[in-house]
């Protein structure tokens, strides 16, 4: 790999222990991809404050210890200095302000606390959500990242046009002393053609709609790079958020393309960079309904649970979920619960959303969501969600049936305990 004369002072050690093993890991981890050098990166957004029973005896020796093996793959322990750029955590596994309703131990609890006052100090951005582009982090067209999380990184890829790979803990952890990460598929601009093609022949109308195409362009494609023609309307950002979540999901998919609507293709023709394009897949009625079945794992429709906000809801999700819920209240034997991210939950609060959903019974959650704290309300046998993501992951997660559908449906079935949602 070629390395600048920086890189090479940073992995001979001049800049300290911490940064000469961070540039020896991304050496290595280059070397095996094939990459010929390293890209300079000024937004990584990775995990690091870890809240699990497994962490616990490695942070009773201390955050620089948990950062070493778990960020750096060290099993020498290193002091942890100052990120070189801007790092973000993003989500993590306890709402610290609703932890006893998770059924959290106390003790991971402060841990979590503990460790965000410990990264923070090190100029990691506690932001805490699978979606940092809706609290700040917005990176700009072109933009070299590190980033982590699947739907986030199809989202800045597709949509905001940045550059990135699904990246770990380790190479985001690297990246983020380094601030470098290897230069290789999707940083790469001949990587990022689309080379399937979806052809979109119902209309998608809503964001139930696009998780249902969304998780049928993942089957069909699994880790390729599909096209879209035949979209109609402009899609909202949390369409395109639940577009994504959904591709990524049941196939892996990093990037995609949608002329007129994603920033690197003015034209079907530019989605493909003057390649010939293959034979379209079909989207019609029989398969939206088909794949939409395929979402549903439940028999019975008496619910216990709905979970709302996979990837995190934006504030327009939340105000629309406090205009269906205000006035009404959610059954006795529902539990709802409503994800935001912690800046957002705050904007909630203050516009009146929050109280109108905690009226009706539900509950507004931060930082985490129950397909990574691996907690729902005890007893939960059957849930409603209307996100295709976690209609894909909780049954397995969690051994739950799970039915998906719309916001309404959703929302219906919160108050009614019962789910009469359809295609």
């Amino acid at each position: 790999m070629q390395l600048t004369d920086y890189e090479k002072q940073m992995l001979g050690g001049e800049n300290g222990p911490a940064v000469a093993r961070a540039m020896d890991l991304l050496v290595r981890y280059g070397e095996a991809l094939g990459a010929e050098r390293l890209v300079e990166t000024r937004n990584v957004a990775g995990a690091f404050n870890a809240s699990t029973p497994s962490i616990r005896s490695m942070a009773e020796d201390g955050f620089d210890r948990v950062y070493s093996e778990l960020n750096l793959d060290s099993d020498d322990v290193v002091d942890i200095p100052h990120m070189a750029v801007p790092t973000c955590q993003l989500i993590t596994g306890i709402d610290i302000e609703n932890h006893a309703l998770q059924g959290a131990d106390p003790g991971l609890v402060d841990m979590q606390k503990d460790g965000e006052r410990f990264f923070g100090q090190r100029g990691i951005n506690m932001m805490c959500t699978c979606t940092p582009y809706q609290v700040g982090n917005v990176p700009v067209r072109g933009e070299h990242l590190a980033w982590m999380e699947s739907s986030a990184v199809i989202y800045a890829n597709s949509v905001l046009g940045a550059r990135t790979n699904v990246e770990g803990k380790e190479s985001t952890g690297a990246a983020g002393l380094t601030g470098r990460i290897p230069y290789w598929g999707l940083h790469l601009p001949e990587n990022r053609l689309a080379d399937r093609l979806i052809d979109v022949q119902v209309p998608v109308e809503d964001m139930a709609g696009w998780g249902v195409l969304g998780y049928f362009t993942g089957l069909q494609v699994e880790e390729a790079q599909p096209a879209l023609n035949g979209i109609s309307a402009t899609p909202t950002l949390w369409e395109l958020k639940h577009f994504g979540a959904a591709a990524a999901s049941s196939g892996g998919v990093e990037i995609y393309h949608i002329p007129g609507v994603t920033p690197e293709a003015p034209t079907l023709e530019a989605a493909f960079g003057g390649n010939p394009m293959p034979d379209p897949i079909v989207f019609g009625e029989r398969e939206r309904v088909a794949t939409w079945e395929r979402l549903q794992s439940a028999e019975d429709r008496s619910v216990d649970f709905i979970m709302l906000g996979c990837p995190h809801n934006s504030i327009e999700q939340m105000s629309r979920v406090a205009e269906l819920l205000e006035g009404r209240k959610v059954h006795a034997d529902v539990a709802l619960w409503v994800h935001t991210p912690r800046a957002l939950a705050e904007v909630s609060k203050r516009s009146g959303y929050t109280d109108i959903i905690r009226e009706a019974g539900g509950v507004v959650m931060s930082d985490t969501c129950p397909a990574i704290s691996r907690r729902l309300p005890k007893g939960v046998r059957v849930i409603a969600t209307d996100s295709a993501k976690q209609a894909h992951y909780l049954p397995a997660i969690a051994g739950v049936d799970g039915w998906f559908g719309s916001l309404e449906h959703c929302i219906d079935a919160a108050i009614t305990g019962k789910w009469r949602g359809g295609p």
